[in-house]
């Protein structure tokens, strides 16, 4: 069998993404319960982090020891690569040692120099054009918190980043009905959206925040500034006025709506205290869920290898 990586949503299937999120609740369950599956047995994964990381790097660590394999954390400062040393150097040398590996970086270039010069799955754990991981666990949970995935309506609030890419990514192979609304200069990167339009993705990008949340039944958002853009935050502070996720706006969404944040979280900037630890909040179950999605993610792609 051919090796798999995922590196965007686009990866996926529509069959794909939704048995992902059915596996990773599946998980979810078999910790309170049976006994879980070890597919990492005697497998080691490297975990490549050239940002900073609370959620991925924990997920991730604990995700491959409940799979029965061995995490191992790489800082590219304390590393060749760091040095300067090519990808598809290191690429091919770790193929030689690991099983597989995890990159959260900047450049989606990177993750997809590593996979294609690697002989072993490669997971894009974070870019700044894509969050697939992210918005895969943000899946799970609106199964868990909706009932199902599709016939929701979901609403973006905020800047046309990774986390926008991906949730486009995410509608245009399920189908899914998606408004963002992002501010003029803040759009989402054109080509993703050419990318998903060619596949029927029914996504609308417009400029009032009350038209993005009206009637949604999923609220999501994510900080103004991104890592590598903190030198922004005060032109982005204007740029991204009045499209906080408050109350106010919160009150047009849907009965049962439900809000998300990948975290961290700007209390006051993108959203309001009062929402995030509000009864529409279900952040932390969405964080947790990073682990569960992890997980399913790894058992998918190691077995590509046997």
């Amino acid at each position: 069998m051919a090796k798999r990586d995922l590196l965007t949503i686009f990866d996926l299937s529509r069959d794909e993404a939704a048995d992902l999120v059915d596996r990773a609740s599946s998980m979810k369950r078999d910790l309170a319960g049976a006994k879980p599956r070890i597919p990492l047995a005697g497998r080691s994964v490297a975990l490549i982090f050239e940002k900073a990381s609370t959620r991925t790097r924990l997920s991730f660590e604990v995700g491959v020891h409940q799979l029965g394999g061995q995490p191992l954390f790489i800082s590219s400062q304390t590393t060749q690569m760091g040095r300067g040393e090519p990808i598809q150097d290191t690429a091919r040398v770790l193929s030689r040692y690991l099983h597989m590996i995890m990159i959260r970086t900047f450049s989606q270039k990177t993750v997809e120099d590593l996979a294609s010069m690697g002989s072993v799955p490669v997971i894009n754990g974070l870019t700044d054009l894509y969050h697939p991981c992210q918005v895969l666990s943000d899946l799970l949970t609106t199964k868990e918190h909706r009932g199902f995935i599709e016939e929701q309506k979901y609403a973006y609030v905020g800047d046309g980043n990774n986390m926008a890419h991906s949730w486009i990514a995410a509608a245009a192979v399920l189908d899914l009905d998606l408004r963002i609304a992002c501010p003029e200069g803040y759009d989402p990167d054109p080509g993703v959206l050419e990318r998903a339009k060619a596949l029927g993705g029914r996504i609308e990008v417009v400029r009032d925040p009350r038209e993005a949340v009206r009637d949604a039944t999923v609220v999501n958002t994510d900080v103004w500034a991104s890592m590598g853009q903190e030198a922004e935050a005060k032109k982005r502070r204007k740029a991204f006025d009045g499209y906080i996720v408050d109350d106010a706006l919160m009150g047009l969404a849907g009965e049962g709506a439900i809000f998300l944040h990948c975290l961290p979280a700007h209390r006051g900037e993108e959203v309001s205290d009062s929402v995030i630890e509000g009864p529409a909040s279900v952040v932390w179950d969405q964080a947790e869920n990073r682990l569960h999605m992890q997980k399913a993610i790894m058992e998918w792609l190691v077995e590509s290898l046997d």
